[in-house]
């Protein structure tokens, strides 16, 4: 019979359980020992979701409290001593190198300061999900902790009465995505021979414990992998595929596998293979040919990326070609990756229009579409008839919706020509003009865009939302936090202001819902990283600004303010990529109708009196496919002419910024400088200075603003600490370039903090510019 499973399950819970409970333990409002207990309750409600719905091979491990790599940086031992040198318990080690840790002196301790400094976080493969590099020392040593998570979350399953499928990242991805710490030299891959027979221990145990399977999660195998990387497999898996462990389900995804095929020769003692066929469905064969006489195909039909219902028709074809080719006894239906990208349950969309909500899908629900698809394949289609005449008519209501097809959109489009890609004249021209304009200081400071999101804001939305103000009240309360922000930048003696984004709730759901061809959720929540959680909009048909979306807040606090003020929109490919995309229609025609809808925005800026416009595209580098060829090329020429086309509309004297974060955009240079921005912002805290030295190289011509400080992490930095930021940030770049600013937006923050940050970020600027102006 055809089986069924899942890598990887939501772990948040229905209401973002576990964001809620982590954070009140870092507030202090719970106790550890409560925290623990509340991801001991989510991991059991989870198997049991999964167990319910008729998976047969439900996966443990997967659960993380922060980042599941994070989770196998403590696991073996990969801990850098400036954060085990405090000795603070396994918990709180584990969260000071996701986020640092900044705890006051108490009676009975000393003041704690653990910098996130070396503990990069970087987006995993092209999703909006973070996880933190594993950092490696040149004599970096192994060490299996005592009570191994996968072990002890197997045995907890078990004890409920739910034998699981553990999974971990396996050897050579774990050092593939590490790099060397500051200042070491080491080539993380070199290191796995140490790293091996920990694995082998871990295995074992997962034996000795009762785990007839294992999978170890191999995503690397969709890069153009390096030599090493690539041998690196055939040692690795001679190892962990022996009797001595669990049957191995080695799996990948995001991409196909078919330029690493040969490695397939050195794992035909495993199991199973996993691969992704909703990505990559044209992998099929060749990879199936490649299995050995015994081995198992494990085939990824069920989108773990995307909210849209399964095609089953589509589906179970590919699962019965997979079964033609191997037999019954050899196909696995699964998910193409974890569900950890999806929304837990579609049954808490109570406002979701019935027509829209009828062609989606989230974690629950797609559990369900996995059995589903096995029991048709397994016993065959009229076992499941009402499911899949149920789906038939839902797949056909969405492509006829009236919703999905807008013709003067459409007709726009075709309209485009290449000369609105283009600003009048060229930087100098533009920067000369700008300069007039705006006045501004060597080393400029402002910031990336938001101010703390308080609880009396999210308050006073949420009685909004609900209608328990009317619109003038609540419009009033905006103009007051406007003001509050524009007099603390006036306190903080910033060069250019912002209007502090209060009425937002996020960078992209507040325009998904201002435009046409969107829907969004009331508990569609995913996690981006640690205990943050984004609530992705859902492009739906085709897109439109139907009025105005920022245009009244950013001229009323230009209107106040002093000094010049930013408007902030987020573009074009950052909107798609944060949001579910279509899948029905090609990614660069949603990002054209985006970019058309901000062109119109920033044009009406513009005509506001609102001269510097910010429109940040964190999301380009995630969007890049992840090999080489033309597919990357064609990818960064579409991205790029979206974003040009939506800022290309003004004149010179207007500046345009974008910012980008955790964007390792050293392979693709060409296309940022492409964007022909004035003035670029980057995440450089977390970077080692890496990203800088590609501007010197590239001679790039424009403006740049790297971020002298982390504001992921609670930790105030001081003067002293940006002034060193900066000193070596003007080793790479001249100072007539610089502007000073955060790494990204202080949402997240709290005012004290943020304060603190800020006067000392000023403060630095103002040392260097005292110093250049002599």
């Amino acid at each position: 019979m055809v089986v069924s499973s899942i890598l990887g399950f939501p772990r948040m819970g229905a209401n973002r359980d576990l964001k809620k409970a982590t954070e009140a333990y870092w507030a202090g409002k719970i106790s550890q020992d409560e925290l623990l207990a509340e991801g001991k309750r989510l991991r059991h409600e989870h198997w049991k979701i999964q167990k319910d719905a008729g998976i047969d091979s439900i996966p443990s491990n997967d659960f993380a409290f922060y980042d599941q790599v994070l989770d196998h940086i403590q696991l073996f031992g990969v801990v850098p001593e400036r954060y085990t040198k405090y000795n603070l318990s396994k918990l709180d080690e584990y969260f000071a190198m996701g986020r640092g840790l900044q705890k006051p002196a108490t009676d009975s301790s000393s003041a704690v300061d653990v910098p996130s400094l070396a503990q990069e976080m970087v987006k995993w493969f092209d999703s909006n999900y973070h996880y933190v590099k594993p950092t490696l020392q040149d004599n970096q040593t192994f060490k299996l902790s005592s009570n191994p998570k996968p072990v002890a979350e197997f045995l907890e399953a078990k004890e409920a009465g739910i034998v699981t499928r553990p999974v971990i990242l396996g050897p050579v991805s774990f050092l593939h995505l590490g790099k060397a710490d500051r200042g070491q030299s080491i080539e993380p891959i070199s290191a796995l021979d140490k790293l091996l027979p920990l694995y082998e221990d871990l295995l074992k145990q997962l034996k000795e414990a009762g785990a007839e399977t294992v999978q170890i999660d191999e995503p690397i195998l969709v890069f153009d992998l390096p030599k090493a990387a690539k041998e690196a497999f055939k040692p690795a898996y001679e190892k962990l595929g022996g009797s001595n462990g669990p049957k191995v389900v080695l799996a990948t995804y995001f991409g196909d596998i078919v330029h690493n095929i040969d490695v397939l020769d050195h794992l035909k003692n495993l199991y199973a293979i996993h691969v992704d066929l909703v990505r990559n469905p044209e992998q099929l064969n060749t990879v199936a040919g490649a299995l050995g006489p015994q081995q198992v195909l494990s085939a990824g039909v069920v989108d773990g990326r995307n909210i849209w219902k399964t095609n089953f028709k589509n589906a179970i074809e590919i699962v019965e070609a997979a079964v033609q080719k191997l037999g019954k006894d050899r196909v696995i239906v699964a998910s193409s990756s974890s569900l950890l990208h999806t929304p837990h349950t579609l049954a808490s969309e109570k406002k979701l229009n019935p027509e829209i909500a009828d062609w989606f899908s989230f974690a629950v629900e797609k559990a369900k579409e996995i059995a589903i698809i096995a029991k048709a394949v397994t016993d065959g289609p009229a076992s499941v008839r009402e499911a899949l005449e149920a789906n038939a008519k839902s797949q056909q209501s969405r492509a006829s919706s009236s919703i999905t097809n807008d013709k003067e959109v459409k007709d726009r489009q075709s309209k485009v020509t290449e000369e609105m890609h283009n600003r009048k004249s060229p930087f100098p021209d533009r920067i000369a003009q700008q300069q007039q304009r705006l006045n501004l200081p060597l080393f400029p400071t402002t910031t990336i865009g938001s101010f703390p999101q308080t609880k009396e804001i999210r308050v006073q939305r949420n009685k909004f939302t609900k209608n328990e103000i009317t619109a003038e009240e609540y419009e009033k309360f905006i103009e007051k936090e406007i003001q509050d922000c524009v007099k603390i930048q006036e306190e903080l003696d910033l060069d250019v202001y912002v209007h502090g984004e209060p009425e937002r709730n996020d960078m992209v759901q507040y325009f998904g819902e201002r435009l046409n061809g969107y829907a969004f959720t009331t508990n569609g929540w995913v996690q981006s990283y640690g205990s943050r959680c984004v609530r992705p909009p859902i492009v739906v048909g085709d897109i439109a600004r139907p009025a105005p979306m920022t245009v009244k807040e950013s001229k009323y606090a230009a209107s106040i303010s002093k000094k010049p003020m930013k408007g902030m929109l987020t573009g074009p490919i950052t909107c798609l990529r944060w949001s579910f995309p279509r899948d029905d229609v090609h990614q660069s025609v949603q990002a054209q109708q985006l970019a058309l809808a901000l062109r119109d925005e920033v044009v009406d800026l513009e005509k506001a009196g609102v001269f510097v416009i910010q429109v940040d595209e964190p999301a380009l580098r995630e969007g890049l496919p992840l090999r080489a060829g033309k597919e990357r090329t064609d990818y960064l020429k579409w991205a790029v002419d979206s974003f040009r086309l939506s800022t290309a509309g003004v004149e010179d004297g207007t500046q345009i910024h974008s910012h980008f974060c955790y964007s390792e955009f050293q392979d693709f240079f060409y296309a940022i400088a492409a964007l022909d921005a004035d003035v670029l912002s980057i995440e450089n805290s977390k970077s080692d200075a890496k990203l800088l030295k590609v501007f010197v190289d590239e001679a790039y011509p424009r403006h740049i603003g790297p971020g002298v400080y982390d504001i992921h992490s609670p930790r105030v930095p001081s003067q002293k600490e940006i002034e060193d930021r900066i000193a070596e940030m003007l080793q790479y770049l001249k100072p007539e370039q610089l502007w000073i600013d955060p790494d990204c937006g202080l949402k997240t923050r709290q005012w004290k903090e943020t304060k603190a940050a800020l006067i000392n970020m000023v403060n630095a600027a103002k040392t260097f510019r005292e110093k250049y102006s002599k």
